[in-house]
């Protein structure tokens, strides 16, 4: 650990202006982002007597290297800059709020031809209208499903559609009336949306107008006796009476609020927000984080909300179903003043940011509280197995490999092929005993200086992926130290990104451990190339999958964990992830040079017509299963050309994949459910 002495500057030089400072380790990588209204007052504070300070505050100052800061004029600035760089950084000491668990969004694709409704979770998509998210998948499916009824727009996946529209026949939903069945055209795509669009703003909550329209329906066929078509509005009018009451009004004004409330103790902290939308509880939510200071409630709400709404400060233009007018939280300060201002900015409207006194709110405030209580002590007793068994795994491999400190950061490099073809590597990262997905990467193999290819020999490829992974090290710890020695001022000195992207460079980062998956050959060849590079500070093994044994770098014999070690358990989790991560690889590259390769020597085929047979079947396996007519009645095709097809889809077997560490037959995806 470092000394925080050596890199302290002195008090004269920091200035009293307010300003946002970040802390760098020793490989450049920012490790902490933090603002203050005097940047002296609050550095010296880190340099203060080390018993005085948090634990976790204590770790930081000894594992950061360097010091730099940035003046502005304002709060206002220091925030927005502060949340910038927390965002581009993603600091490890900063707090981050993970969610308890996985939520689920309604989305209205409206900026499809055909807007399809879904359930579903994960990044929101441009042109999708989005509700929740919402405690629950199978209430909000219920929901749907009710009011498919009343809104029979399109519910089907995109290759669901194009089967149907290629057939000529609707789906089960079309036949039951719960879809208007665009597919075959039995509605106008103008009126399709149309449909969509009601269906959205009554999840938006504008109920009582198709409510009033239903009534006025069901009078008007009774009034002429057409008794069905009554019957039909009045199922409807209860179809959207029960969806309304899955959302019980909580807030009688009709208020556009978010509600955040905060658990948290000495370790921990645990935020609840309620998405409240015309006085309806539309969404909840909920946060869990590990406490990195001393901060009080108001700080980490100020946090939390950056967090929160880091898209509607960056974006292009805010979305005002996720930017309220009024945000309750249970403290404020001076920041979140300035927070309000940046949100008005960014709205272009008033946004408020207070505590709630008296009345509904009040109540409503304590109910959320609730809730972040229940959540922390359900993170907290789920928690206290899963980071005791990290941690006695991390301290089993240590103590197995006779490595000097415990592995934080775990490499993993798996080679796949195709037949000695399409050679692919993957790279997945664990930090803590757990996978870091954002810093995964993937490899193409050149087979750059090996006469035989890497095709034919996995051991070279393996050379390859590890001398291209740790020269970007060293050029990157290269530009790094250039930067640390340029004279340019603290605030302008060149960061740790990339010139081109302006995103930090992730391959800076020194793992502690890197393992491949393979025996003696493989790590042989792993050695080699760090060597070959000079880097001598970087522990390396192998994992065998047959008898799973581990294999260090010169060793005649491999080191046995027992079969019940969590250390190995947590090697076989990480070689399994670089395994998956590969073949999904292969199998993305594999599926458009198979449709190449098949198709290229049909006669009169040319590009235009590959696109249209891919574009309008969608996979390789669904185009071999297509009939001919179908064929031919796409545009450009005949007769000829579809027999062409076909013959050339016949005369080709699609082969296997084999990784090759381990010689493991990868069944190809298109076939994997087949008998």
């Amino acid at each position: 650990m470092a000394d925080p002495s050596t890199y302290r500057p002195p008090t004269g030089s920091i200035p009293v202006q307010p300003g946002v400072y970040r802390f760098s380790d020793k490989d450049g990588r920012v490790i902490y982002v933090g603002k203050a209204k005097s940047l002296r007052s609050r550095l010296n504070s880190y340099f203060a007597d080390p018993a005085g300070l948090h634990p976790r505050t204590h770790t930081m100052v000894h594992t950061a290297a360097r010091v730099d800061w940035t003046v502005v004029r304002t709060e206002v600035e220091a925030l927005a800059l502060e949340f910038s760089w927390i965002k581009e950084f993603d600091p490890r000491f900063n707090i981050k709020y993970r969610d308890d668990k996985s939520y689920p969004w309604l989305a209205i694709s409206l900026g499809d031809e055909y807007p399809r409704v879904h359930v579903g979770r994960g990044r929101k998509k441009r042109g999708t209208r989005y509700f929740g998210p919402y405690a629950h998948a199978w209430a909000i499916r219920e929901t749907v499903d009710a009011l498919l009824r009343v809104f029979p727009m399109r519910s089907c996946t995109t290759g669901v559609f194009n089967n149907a529209r290629a057939s000529g026949r609707p789906c089960l939903l079309g036949y039951i009336d719960k879809c208007s069945a665009p597919c075959v055209e039995r509605i106008s795509q103008a009126d399709h949306h149309a449909i969509a669009e009601d269906f959205a703003a009554f999840m938006g909550g504008h109920a009582n107008p198709m409510i009033k329209r239903l009534e006025r329906q069901m009078a008007d066929h009774a009034e002429a006796m057409e008794y069905e078509q009554a019957a039909r509005a009045r199922d409807d009018l209860t179809a959207l009476r029960r969806a309304m009451e899955a959302n019980a009004i909580v807030l009688g004004d009709g208020t556009d609020a978010d509600v955040v409330a905060i658990a948290e103790d000495p370790l921990e902290v645990a935020v609840q927000i309620f998405h409240v939308r015309s006085g309806r509880v539309r969404g909840e939510r909920g946060w869990v984080a590990d406490r990195t200071d001393e901060s009080d409630t108001a700080d980490l709400v100020v946090g939390f909300l950056g967090q929160l709404y880091e898209d509607q400060l960056s974006g292009e233009e805010p979305d005002p179903d996720l930017l309220p007018r009024e945000i309750l939280v249970p403290a404020v300060n001076e920041d979140t003043a300035a927070l309000a201002d940046l949100l008005r900015a960014r709205r272009g409207s008033a946004v408020s940011i207070r505590v709630p006194q008296r009345g509904d709110k009040k109540t409503l405030m304590e109910t959320v509280a609730r809730n972040a209580a229940e959540t922390l002590i359900r993170h907290k007793t789920r928690r206290a197995g899963d980071l005791s068994t990290r941690n006695r795994a991390l301290e089993e491999i240590q103590e197995a490999l006779g490595l000097d400190e415990v592995p934080l950061r775990i490499e993993c490099y798996d080679i796949s092929n195709l037949q000695g073809t399409e050679v692919v590597a993957s790279m997945v990262v664990f930090e803590d005993g757990l996978p870091r997905k954002s810093e995964y990467r993937r490899f193409v193999v050149r087979g750059d200086g090996d006469p035989d290819g890497p095709g034919q020999n996995d051991v070279a490829a393996m050379h390859e992926v590890i001398t291209r992974r740790f020269r970007r090290l060293l050029d990157d710890r290269r530009a790094q130290q250039e930067a640390s020695a340029d004279d340019a001022t603290d605030a302008d000195r060149p960061q740790l990104v990339d010139p081109t992207t302006g995103v930090p460079r992730r391959f800076a980062y020194t793992p502690g451990l890197v393992v491949v998956d393979g025996g003696q050959p493989q790590v042989a060849a792993a050695q080699r190339a760090l060597d070959e590079l000079g880097i001598t500070d970087i522990a390396l093994c192998g994992l065998a999958k047959r008898l799973e044994e581990v294999w260090l770098p010169e060793t005649d014999d491999p080191v046995i964990l027992p079969r019940t070690s969590e250390g190995l358990y947590l090697l076989q989790r990480i070689r399994d992830e670089a395994h998956r991560f590969a073949i999904t690889h292969h199998r993305g590259r594999r599926s458009k040079s198979m449709v190449e390769s098949v198709l290229d020597d049909v006669p009169g085929l040319g590009e235009v017509r590959r696109k249209t047979l891919m574009s309008h079947f969608g996979s390789l396996r669904k185009l071999r299963a297509a009939r001919l007519e179908e064929i031919a009645a796409l545009p450009g095709f005949g007769p000829r050309t579809a027999e062409a097809v076909v013959l050339a889809l016949a005369r080709t077997e699609e082969p296997a994949a084999v990784n090759a560490s381990t010689g493991e037959v990868v069944i190809p995806a298109e076939a994997e459910h087949q008998p």
